[in-house]
Protein backbone atom coordinates (compact mmCIF):
# COMPACT_ATOMS: atom_id res chain seq x y z
CA UNK A 1 0.00 0.00 0.00
CA UNK A 2 1.29 3.46 -0.88
CA UNK A 3 1.94 6.19 1.65
CA UNK A 4 -1.20 8.23 2.16
CA UNK A 5 -1.04 11.39 0.10
CA UNK A 6 -3.42 13.28 2.38
CA UNK A 7 -0.49 13.63 4.79
CA UNK A 8 1.02 17.03 3.88
CA UNK A 9 4.61 15.82 4.23
CA UNK A 10 3.99 12.93 1.83
CA UNK A 11 2.40 15.18 -0.78
CA UNK A 12 5.25 17.69 -0.56
CA UNK A 13 7.87 14.92 -0.80
CA UNK A 14 6.21 13.44 -3.91
CA UNK A 15 5.96 16.81 -5.65
CA UNK A 16 9.59 17.55 -4.81
CA UNK A 17 10.85 14.11 -5.84
CA UNK A 18 9.28 14.35 -9.30
CA UNK A 19 9.99 18.08 -9.66
CA UNK A 20 6.33 18.55 -10.43
CA UNK A 21 5.33 22.04 -11.51
CA UNK A 22 1.71 23.08 -11.16
CA UNK A 23 -0.06 24.02 -14.37
CA UNK A 24 -2.02 27.15 -13.51
CA UNK A 25 -4.46 26.74 -16.38
CA UNK A 26 -5.53 23.32 -15.10
CA UNK A 27 -6.61 24.58 -11.68
CA UNK A 28 -4.46 22.11 -9.76
CA UNK A 29 -4.95 22.09 -5.97
CA UNK A 30 -4.14 18.93 -4.01
CA UNK A 31 -6.08 17.81 -0.92
CA UNK A 32 -4.10 17.26 2.29
CA UNK A 33 -6.81 16.31 4.77
CA UNK A 34 -7.78 12.68 5.32
CA UNK A 35 -11.02 13.55 7.10
CA UNK A 36 -12.24 15.55 4.12
CA UNK A 37 -11.44 12.66 1.78
CA UNK A 38 -13.26 10.19 4.03
CA UNK A 39 -16.23 12.56 4.13
CA UNK A 40 -16.30 12.71 0.32
CA UNK A 41 -16.34 8.91 0.09
CA UNK A 42 -19.04 8.74 2.76
CA UNK A 43 -21.15 11.37 1.00
CA UNK A 44 -20.89 9.32 -2.20
CA UNK A 45 -21.75 6.15 -0.23
CA UNK A 46 -18.89 4.21 -1.84
CA UNK A 47 -18.77 0.48 -1.13
CA UNK A 48 -17.14 -2.68 -2.48
CA UNK A 49 -19.88 -3.19 -5.08
CA UNK A 50 -19.42 0.21 -6.72
CA UNK A 51 -17.96 1.26 -10.04
CA UNK A 52 -16.45 4.74 -9.80
CA UNK A 53 -15.47 7.28 -12.43
CA UNK A 54 -13.04 9.90 -11.14
CA UNK A 55 -12.22 13.06 -13.08
CA UNK A 56 -8.93 14.83 -12.41
CA UNK A 57 -7.16 12.64 -9.84
CA UNK A 58 -4.18 14.97 -9.46
CA UNK A 59 -1.41 13.06 -7.72
CA UNK A 60 -3.95 10.49 -6.52
CA UNK A 61 -4.99 11.58 -3.04
CA UNK A 62 -8.71 10.86 -3.40
CA UNK A 63 -7.99 8.02 -5.84
CA UNK A 64 -6.17 6.02 -3.15
CA UNK A 65 -9.24 6.03 -0.93
CA UNK A 66 -11.62 5.26 -3.80
CA UNK A 67 -9.56 2.25 -4.88
CA UNK A 68 -9.58 0.87 -1.34
CA UNK A 69 -13.36 1.26 -1.00
CA UNK A 70 -14.80 0.52 -4.47
CA UNK A 71 -14.94 -2.48 -6.78
CA UNK A 72 -13.49 -0.62 -9.76
CA UNK A 73 -12.17 2.89 -10.43
CA UNK A 74 -11.57 4.53 -13.79
CA UNK A 75 -9.77 7.85 -13.49
CA UNK A 76 -9.33 10.42 -16.26
CA UNK A 77 -6.37 12.82 -16.00
CA UNK A 78 -5.49 15.50 -18.55
CA UNK A 79 -1.95 16.19 -17.30
CA UNK A 80 0.53 13.54 -18.50
CA UNK A 81 3.18 15.04 -16.17
CA UNK A 82 1.44 13.04 -13.45
CA UNK A 83 1.87 9.63 -15.08
CA UNK A 84 5.23 8.90 -13.44
CA UNK A 85 3.86 9.96 -10.05
CA UNK A 86 0.88 7.66 -10.47
CA UNK A 87 3.16 4.67 -11.01
CA UNK A 88 4.40 5.21 -7.45
CA UNK A 89 1.28 6.48 -5.69
CA UNK A 90 -1.44 4.34 -7.25
CA UNK A 91 -0.44 0.64 -7.37
CA UNK A 92 -4.01 -0.70 -7.44
CA UNK A 93 -5.26 -3.62 -9.51
CA UNK A 94 -8.81 -2.24 -9.61
CA UNK A 95 -7.70 1.09 -11.12
CA UNK A 96 -7.60 2.13 -14.77
CA UNK A 97 -5.94 5.47 -15.55
CA UNK A 98 -6.79 7.27 -18.78
CA UNK A 99 -4.67 10.25 -19.80
CA UNK A 100 -6.97 12.46 -21.84
CA UNK A 101 -9.18 15.53 -21.77
CA UNK A 102 -12.47 14.52 -20.14
CA UNK A 103 -14.40 16.87 -22.42
CA UNK A 104 -13.07 15.00 -25.47
CA UNK A 105 -13.37 11.42 -24.23
CA UNK A 106 -16.01 9.20 -25.86
CA UNK A 107 -17.96 8.52 -22.68
CA UNK A 108 -20.35 6.00 -24.20
CA UNK A 109 -17.43 3.88 -25.38
CA UNK A 110 -15.62 4.31 -22.04
CA UNK A 111 -18.67 3.10 -20.11
CA UNK A 112 -19.20 0.15 -22.44
CA UNK A 113 -15.52 -0.85 -22.33
CA UNK A 114 -14.85 -0.43 -18.62
CA UNK A 115 -18.16 -0.70 -16.78
CA UNK A 116 -20.06 -3.15 -19.02
CA UNK A 117 -23.18 -0.95 -18.82
CA UNK A 118 -23.32 -1.29 -15.02
CA UNK A 119 -24.33 1.71 -12.93
CA UNK A 120 -21.52 4.12 -12.04
CA UNK A 121 -20.87 6.71 -9.34
CA UNK A 122 -18.86 9.79 -10.30
CA UNK A 123 -16.59 11.11 -7.55
CA UNK A 124 -14.25 13.99 -8.29
CA UNK A 125 -12.45 17.10 -7.16
CA UNK A 126 -12.83 19.02 -10.41
CA UNK A 127 -11.11 22.27 -11.42
CA UNK A 128 -13.20 25.36 -10.72
CA UNK A 129 -12.80 26.78 -14.23
CA UNK A 130 -14.55 23.86 -15.93
CA UNK A 131 -17.06 22.72 -13.28
CA UNK A 132 -20.29 23.46 -15.14
CA UNK A 133 -19.24 21.99 -18.52
CA UNK A 134 -18.15 18.76 -16.83
CA UNK A 135 -21.33 18.40 -14.77
CA UNK A 136 -23.60 19.22 -17.70
CA UNK A 137 -21.81 16.75 -19.97
CA UNK A 138 -22.27 14.00 -17.39
CA UNK A 139 -25.98 14.77 -17.13
CA UNK A 140 -26.83 15.49 -20.76
CA UNK A 141 -25.23 12.33 -22.14
CA UNK A 142 -27.75 10.22 -20.17
CA UNK A 143 -25.07 7.87 -18.88
CA UNK A 144 -25.90 4.97 -16.52
CA UNK A 145 -25.06 6.95 -13.39
CA UNK A 146 -26.25 6.46 -9.84
CA UNK A 147 -24.83 9.69 -8.51
CA UNK A 148 -22.33 12.50 -9.01
CA UNK A 149 -20.35 13.65 -5.97
CA UNK A 150 -18.03 16.53 -6.74
CA UNK A 151 -16.06 19.17 -4.92
CA UNK A 152 -16.62 22.59 -6.46
CA UNK A 153 -16.26 26.23 -5.57
CA UNK A 154 -18.63 27.07 -2.69
CA UNK A 155 -20.38 29.74 -4.75
CA UNK A 156 -21.06 27.21 -7.52
CA UNK A 157 -22.36 24.65 -5.03
CA UNK A 158 -24.85 27.24 -3.79
CA UNK A 159 -26.07 27.83 -7.36
CA UNK A 160 -26.44 24.13 -8.05
CA UNK A 161 -28.48 23.44 -4.91
CA UNK A 162 -30.44 26.65 -4.30
CA UNK A 163 -34.22 27.08 -4.04
CA UNK A 164 -36.62 29.31 -6.03
CA UNK A 165 -36.56 32.91 -4.85
CA UNK A 166 -32.98 32.83 -3.58
CA UNK A 167 -30.22 34.98 -5.06
CA UNK A 168 -28.27 31.91 -6.21
CA UNK A 169 -31.21 30.33 -8.04
CA UNK A 170 -30.77 30.33 -11.81
CA UNK A 171 -31.12 28.36 -15.02
CA UNK A 172 -28.37 25.91 -14.06
CA UNK A 173 -30.28 25.11 -10.85
CA UNK A 174 -33.44 24.23 -12.76
CA UNK A 175 -31.63 22.22 -15.43
CA UNK A 176 -29.69 20.16 -12.88
CA UNK A 177 -32.89 19.56 -10.91
CA UNK A 178 -34.42 18.06 -14.05
CA UNK A 179 -31.74 15.37 -14.02
CA UNK A 180 -31.01 14.90 -10.32
CA UNK A 181 -31.79 15.71 -6.71
CA UNK A 182 -28.94 17.88 -5.47
CA UNK A 183 -27.75 18.68 -1.98
CA UNK A 184 -24.78 20.51 -0.53
CA UNK A 185 -23.08 17.91 1.67
CA UNK A 186 -20.42 19.98 3.45
CA UNK A 187 -18.08 22.96 3.16
CA UNK A 188 -14.35 22.46 2.59
CA UNK A 189 -12.05 25.27 3.80
CA UNK A 190 -9.28 26.47 1.51
CA UNK A 191 -6.57 25.58 4.07
CA UNK A 192 -6.82 21.83 3.28
CA UNK A 193 -5.23 22.25 -0.16
CA UNK A 194 -1.73 22.62 -1.59
CA UNK A 195 -1.52 25.26 -2.97
CA UNK A 196 -4.24 27.04 -1.02
CA UNK A 197 -6.98 28.50 -3.28
CA UNK A 198 -8.44 31.92 -2.61
CA UNK A 199 -11.96 30.64 -1.88
CA UNK A 200 -13.60 27.82 0.06
CA UNK A 201 -15.02 24.77 -1.66
CA UNK A 202 -18.05 22.56 -1.08
CA UNK A 203 -18.99 18.99 -1.84
CA UNK A 204 -22.30 18.46 -3.61
CA UNK A 205 -24.11 15.18 -4.19
CA UNK A 206 -26.42 14.70 -7.17
CA UNK A 207 -28.57 11.57 -7.10
CA UNK A 208 -29.88 11.00 -10.58
CA UNK A 209 -33.58 10.49 -11.20
CA UNK A 210 -34.77 7.26 -12.75
CA UNK A 211 -37.43 9.42 -14.38
CA UNK A 212 -37.52 13.24 -14.63
CA UNK A 213 -39.58 14.96 -11.91
CA UNK A 214 -41.74 16.67 -14.54
CA UNK A 215 -43.35 15.42 -17.75
CA UNK A 216 -42.46 17.49 -20.78
CA UNK A 217 -44.07 17.59 -24.22
CA UNK A 218 -40.96 19.21 -25.72
CA UNK A 219 -37.72 19.01 -23.72
CA UNK A 220 -35.82 21.43 -25.98
CA UNK A 221 -38.54 24.06 -25.58
CA UNK A 222 -38.39 23.63 -21.80
CA UNK A 223 -34.63 24.24 -21.74
CA UNK A 224 -34.97 27.29 -24.01
CA UNK A 225 -37.65 28.72 -21.73
CA UNK A 226 -35.54 28.17 -18.60
CA UNK A 227 -32.44 29.69 -20.17
CA UNK A 228 -34.42 32.65 -21.49
CA UNK A 229 -36.06 33.25 -18.12
CA UNK A 230 -32.68 34.09 -16.57
CA UNK A 231 -31.14 35.71 -19.65
CA UNK A 232 -32.03 39.17 -18.34
CA UNK A 233 -32.47 38.49 -14.66
CA UNK A 234 -33.85 41.88 -13.62
CA UNK A 235 -36.64 41.74 -16.15
CA UNK A 236 -39.98 39.97 -15.86
CA UNK A 237 -40.27 36.44 -17.21
CA UNK A 238 -42.19 37.66 -20.24
CA UNK A 239 -39.69 40.38 -21.15
CA UNK A 240 -36.61 38.28 -20.45
CA UNK A 241 -37.79 35.29 -22.50
CA UNK A 242 -39.14 37.32 -25.41
CA UNK A 243 -35.89 39.28 -25.50
CA UNK A 244 -33.65 36.20 -25.65
CA UNK A 245 -35.76 33.46 -27.29
CA UNK A 246 -37.21 34.85 -30.55
CA UNK A 247 -39.47 31.86 -31.28
CA UNK A 248 -41.42 32.45 -28.05
CA UNK A 249 -43.77 35.35 -28.73
CA UNK A 250 -44.32 37.87 -25.98
CA UNK A 251 -48.11 38.08 -26.24
CA UNK A 252 -48.50 34.31 -26.28
CA UNK A 253 -46.28 33.83 -23.23
CA UNK A 254 -48.15 36.56 -21.34
CA UNK A 255 -51.49 34.95 -22.16
CA UNK A 256 -50.26 31.55 -20.95
CA UNK A 257 -48.83 32.66 -17.61
CA UNK A 258 -52.00 34.66 -16.96
CA UNK A 259 -54.13 31.62 -17.83
CA UNK A 260 -52.08 29.48 -15.43
CA UNK A 261 -52.63 31.97 -12.61
CA UNK A 262 -49.17 33.52 -12.37
CA UNK A 263 -48.60 37.22 -11.81
CA UNK A 264 -47.92 38.75 -15.26
CA UNK A 265 -44.92 40.55 -13.72
CA UNK A 266 -43.37 37.41 -12.22
CA UNK A 267 -39.65 36.82 -12.72
CA UNK A 268 -38.00 33.54 -13.58
CA UNK A 269 -36.25 33.29 -10.21
CA UNK A 270 -39.64 32.79 -8.52
CA UNK A 271 -40.62 29.76 -10.62
CA UNK A 272 -40.04 26.13 -9.65
CA UNK A 273 -39.16 23.40 -12.12
CA UNK A 274 -42.83 22.37 -12.07
CA UNK A 275 -43.90 25.92 -12.95
CA UNK A 276 -41.50 26.01 -15.89
CA UNK A 277 -42.82 22.64 -17.08
CA UNK A 278 -46.42 23.87 -16.98
CA UNK A 279 -45.56 26.94 -19.03
CA UNK A 280 -43.41 25.02 -21.52
CA UNK A 281 -46.14 22.43 -22.11
CA UNK A 282 -48.73 25.15 -22.69
CA UNK A 283 -46.39 26.85 -25.17
CA UNK A 284 -45.92 23.57 -26.98
CA UNK A 285 -49.68 22.92 -27.19
CA UNK A 286 -50.23 26.40 -28.57
CA UNK A 287 -47.52 25.84 -31.17
CA UNK A 288 -48.99 22.48 -32.21
CA UNK A 289 -52.47 24.00 -32.50
CA UNK A 290 -51.12 26.76 -34.74
CA UNK A 291 -49.40 24.20 -36.99
CA UNK A 292 -52.66 22.29 -37.49
CA UNK A 293 -54.46 25.39 -38.74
Amino acid sequence: MSDKLHIPRITKDVLKKYKFHLTKGLGQNFLIDGDVIDNICNAAEINKDDNVLEIGPGIGTLTQHLCEKAKKVVSIEIDRQLEAIHHETLPYNNLTLIYDDFMKVDLIKLFNDHFLKEKVKVVANIPYYITTPIVMRLLEERLPLNSITVMVQKEVANRFSSLPGSKDYGSITVVIRYFADTKLAFIVPSIVFIPQPKVDSAVIVMKLHEHPPVQLDDENLFFKLVKGAFGQRRKTLVNSVSGTVPEIKKDELLAIITKLGFNPAIRGEKLSIHDFALIANELNRLSESAQRL
